[in-house]
């Protein structure tokens, strides 16, 4: 036993030592695309296992059109509250995909608005009752001629701009309930 310890300590760095089961340690590497003899398709990038979640992805089990947007609306839970940094965060957020479109104040009156028709107004009749989960739905599979912001915006920033739209449609309600002799 001990000879055999030996001998594999001598190996020359200029010589390739003997390895045990080769095969082991280097098999054979195959280009994603190309095919494979070892696979029973005959495909090396194999699809994945049916059911399969992507990391960091979650799965939005609802379809489009206002009965699956009000039922998302009851299921849907916002994980955020109002604090000042999810604010800021969902406040940025919202200037960067939505001001273009809804106007600082949610009013309609964005730079484009007059290009397309106008989006609703966040204090209107309409969409003033709609829970924070519906316009989480809204953004994240589109309305009307709103495309949908799920590729643009994770599941934690489209709810980060739903707290700030739910903010600036309180901040309306104050605003329209202050009487004039209230402003100091």
């Amino acid at each position: 036993m001990f000879l055999v310890v030996l001998a594999g300590c001598g190996a020359s760095s200029q010589k390739r030592a003997f390895e045990y089961m080769p095969d082991m340690a280097r098999d054979p590497a195959y280009k994603a695309f190309a095919p494979s003899p070892v696979t029973r398709d005959g495909l090396t990038l194999q699809r994945p296992v049916a059911g399969t979640i992507a990391r960091g992805y979650s799965p939005m089990h609802y379809g489009t059109g206002d009965d699956e947007a009000a039922r998302a609306g009851r299921e849907l839970q916002n994980p955020y509250a109002a604090t000042p940094k999810t604010l800021e965060e969902g406040k940025a957020l919202f200037e960067t995909y939505c001001l273009v479109c809804h106007g600082a104040s949610g009013k309609g009156d964005g730079p484009l608005a007059e290009k397309i028709p106008h989006p609703p107004t966040y204090t209107s009749d309409r969409v003033k009752p709609f829970p924070e989960g519906r316009i989480f739905h809204v953004i994240t599979t589109g309305s009307g001629k709103m495309p949908s912001y799920a590729a643009q915006l994770s599941a934690d920033e489209r709810w980060k701009v739903v707290t700030y739209v739910h903010t600036l449609q309180q901040m309306a309600d104050d605003a329209a309930s202050a009487q004039p002799g209230d402003l100091k």
